[in-house]
């Protein structure tokens, strides 16, 4: 029965990620104004894989990092024809070594590495239904790890399910150009993360709600504009992605 669940759960996400007709075109537009063809991309969490088939379809070259092992069994499939995508089936954190993945089997976008984010989440309405039934030790590597195997990615997507400050404490420079994902229900993990952003260097923001495929505002704001935003959330508005671009 398990093993049903957890096919339900990865159909489920690929309906949702990858069967939505008009989104895969909507998200090309999106990202073809922050990669060029050419460019390297991290996809941290990279899920079903739909953002790294999105920028290897404009060009760039991508490495997809995904460790759970029934994702990274589906990404090597679907994969296999992207010579432009690499695989790497790890984690990502602080510092290298293992670490215990919390998954859910029925919902596995929301596998975590931190059980202060589950325990924090739990409590909002919108998680109540959600239950992490399983754990897998996982390889963990560092952003900088990545970056000496790989070299500095044009653009970086982190969306590990509040493991995102500890992902970019794993990194000793600005990037041009990052992701991270804010779930309004957890607000101190994305605002550990903004702190993080900021220590490693002036950055402007950008904010997208949810799988719209646009900004929030017309320009890129200060740090404090999007801290003050995130904080007039109510823990039961719709998570999405705040965007970090290097100035200078």
């Amino acid at each position: 029965m398990n093993a049903i669940t957890r096919a339900a759960g990865i159909a489920r996400s690929l309906a949702i990620y990858r069967g939505i007709p008009g989104r895969s075109a909507r998200f090309r537009r999106f990202f073809s104004a922050l990669i060029r063809p050419g460019d390297l991309c991290f996809d941290i969490g990279a899920h079903v894989g739909n953002r790294s088939l999105c920028w290897a379809g404009l060009g760039a070259r991508v490495v997809a990092v995904e460790p759970q092992p029934d994702l990274a069994r589906l990404l090597r499939r679907s994969f296999r024809h992207q010579p432009g995508i690499t695989l790497v089936e790890s984690a990502v954190g602080a510092a290298p070594g293992t670490a215990t993945l919390h998954l859910s089997s029925r919902n596995p976008t929301v596998a975590s590495l931190s059980q202060d984010w589950i325990d924090t989440v739990s409590q909002a309405d919108s998680f109540a239904s959600i239950r992490w039934d399983r754990r897998a030790e996982v390889p963990v590597t560092t952003l900088d790890a990545l970056i000496e195997r790989f070299g500095i990615p044009a653009f970086c997507k982190i969306d590990v399910e509040g493991f995102e400050a500890e992902v970019l404490a794993g990194l000793s420079r600005p990037l041009p150009c990052l992701s991270v994902e804010y779930v309004p229900a957890a607000r101190p993990a994305t605002l550990a993360a903004l702190d993080r952003i900021q220590a490693l260097g002036d950055s402007r923001f950008q904010v997208s709600v949810g799988e719209t495929g646009c900004f929030l505002w017309p320009n890129w704001r200060e740090g404090h504009e999007v801290r003050a935003w995130l904080l007039s959330l109510s823990p039961e508005d719709r998570s999405g992605d705040i965007y970090a671009r290097t100035e200078g």
